[in-house]
């Protein structure tokens, strides 16, 4: 396993200014949103008002870095950042160069991502067609740069998010917590439940396995 802090890619003085961190301070409003029992499944929670509030900060990986762990032999890492009310955790999910997630659903939640670095490539399947055996079907295919705000829900389909880069990405998605996904074969659409994806690390610190 190769596990590296991502390092800001340039090194600048820090004003008093930014040291006030303005992504502590995204962290707290989409806290704010979410509110203290609501999760990101929850009818009382207007998504735009998510997409806004990270459309709104400008990406600055001194702010985020300490929190970003890389595992090249991974297709990505899931690093928590914030636990919120226990319903939605706040994450970093680090992108391997040239690798990627399994194709999957969101389990009925909303999925609102950050690019925070780099470029990743989505690919949008449609629902495989009940159980019938047969390779799965593009929808579209997007590049989302940096600063980009993606939105994706199930009644949208299903996708799988890669990076197709040579340096590693990394996003920004609020994340369901305590609940699990299903992930699609790409040759027959099979579906296969995953009932928890663990954490490579939390709040900026390794999570031993």
């Amino acid at each position: 396993m190769t596990c590296t802090v991502l390092k800001p890619l340039q090194q600048q003085e820090t004003s008093d200014e930014t040291k006030t961190d303005r992504f502590d301070k995204l962290v707290e409003t989409l806290k704010d949103i979410l509110g203290p029992s609501s999760g990101i499944t929850s009818d009382d929670v207007d998504v735009g008002d998510l997409m806004d509030a990270m459309e709104q900060y400008t990406s600055d990986d001194r702010e985020w870095c300490p929190y970003a762990m890389a595992d090249d032999s991974r297709g990505y890492t899931r690093n928590l950042v914030d636990e919120g009310n226990g319903k939605s955790n706040l994450l970093i999910l680090v992108w391997s160069p040239g690798k990627g997630s399994p194709i999957h659903d969101h389990g009925n939640a909303h999925c609102v991502m950050k690019i925070l670095r780099g470029t990743l490539t989505e690919t949008r399947y449609d629902f495989p067609d009940g159980d019938r055996n047969k390779p799965m079907e593009i929808k579209s295919i997007s590049h989302h740069k940096e600063n980009a705000v993606a939105y994706m829900a199930d009644e949208l389909g299903v996708h799988r998010v890669s990076n197709e880069g040579s340096d590693f990405a990394c996003t920004r998605p609020p994340n369901v917590a305590k609940s699990g996904c299903h992930i699609f074969d790409l040759r027959s659409g099979k579906k296969s439940y995953v009932p928890k994806c663990g954490y490579y690390s939390r709040y900026g610190h390794l999570v031993k396995e």
